[in-house]
């Protein structure tokens, strides 16, 4: 049953499965699937990446810039157009599959020009870059 969230053990009975839904796990936890955060027996716990199930609304945008970037980031436009900011320029993602990289040392923002989902993986996984709220005009 997709979006259970069930643990699975496998034939070893060491390791666990976890089985979900991506739209329906992100909206547990800011949209984030995997990665430091997740508790250390969750099979989802990984101190070296970072995923995220991003759903945007229309004219959501982050609260404030991110600096000192300590990871390496990788964006896939999945749906929708959504525009990451960077030092001197401004990257539209605007086709299902664009996507953008940059890597440590490089502080960026984002904004979502139509409801937007977008595929996030960084790594490492390390804490300090949790920003609370969101801005949607309305």
């Amino acid at each position: 049953m997709p979006g259970s969230g069930r643990l699975l053990p496998s034939a070893a009975m060491t390791d666990s499965v976890y089985v979900g839904n991506a739209g329906q796990d992100a909206a547990l936890d800011q949209g984030w699937l995997l990665g430091h955060f997740k508790d250390a027996s969750d099979p989802r716990r990984s101190d070296d990446v970072e995923i995220k199930w991003g759903v945007h609304p229309q004219g959501d945008e982050r609260v404030r810039w991110v600096t000192g970037e300590e990871r390496t980031a990788l964006l896939v436009l999945i749906s929708g157009r959504f525009r990451v900011e960077l030092p001197g320029r401004s990257v539209l993602l605007a086709e299902q599959g664009d996507y953008v990289v940059w890597g440590r040392g490089v502080d960026h923002s984002w904004f979502a020009e139509e409801e937007s989902v977008v595929l996030t993986v960084r790594w490492p996984s390390v804490p300090g870059y949790k920003v609370t709220g969101r801005t949607v005009p309305g």
